[in-house]
């Protein structure tokens, strides 16, 4: 019985602050995303990074940057885009977790602050506002809901990224049979 009482706990701790991070997502959303590729490092708005996810589109600006990093825009397209099914309870636990804050490390080492502080923090408040909309995670909703006006992507590290939450959502399905 004491089991149950704190897993409603915790679900109702979650709902909770997920319900404030929706009420302040306009505020301390990204607004500005910096795309780094090598020596190359360029400010974009994140609605021109969402508008080149939702239609594959690039604007002027996206297209030269990628041109001159070499990157091929329809795989940029997909690490952006294809999304990774998570329960937001279950991952919540996971994140918030020893082998949680090691996956955090690992994919803040491609999307992190500028200031490199908190990395770990931002990461998990993004993450969990992400599959918290849809049960679903992809880099561009973890961008567009990153805590911070700016975020940091390091650009040819993307596919890595994506391999993560691939592993984290085996590892959830693994953990909770979910």
């Amino acid at each position: 019985m004491c089991f149950n009482f704190l897993g409603l706990r915790r679900v109702l701790i979650l709902v909770g602050s997920i319900c404030l991070l929706f009420l302040s997502t306009p505020t301390f959303a990204a607004e500005r995303v910096v795309l780094k590729y090598g020596i190359f490092r360029e400010s974009i708005s994140v609605e021109e990074l969402s508008t080149f996810a939702q239609t594959g589109e690039l604007s002027g600006l996206l297209k030269v940057n990628l041109a001159l990093a070499r990157q091929d825009p329809k795989a940029i397209h997909q690490y952006l885009t294809k999304p990774v099914k998570v329960n937001p309870v279950f991952l919540d636990k996971v994140l918030n977790s020893q082998i949680g804050n090691i996956i955090l490390d690992q994919i803040s080492q491609v999307t992190y602050t500028p200031s490199r502080r908190a990395d770990r923090q931002a990461l998990r408040a993004a993450l969990i506002l992400s599959a918290s909309q849809d049960r679903q995670v992809s880099l561009i909703e973890i961008i567009k809901n990153y805590p911070t006006n700016e975020v940091e992507v390091d650009g040819e590290r993307l596919e890595s990224a994506y391999r993560q939450l691939r592993r984290l959502q085996t590892n959830l399905q693994d953990l909770f049979g979910v």
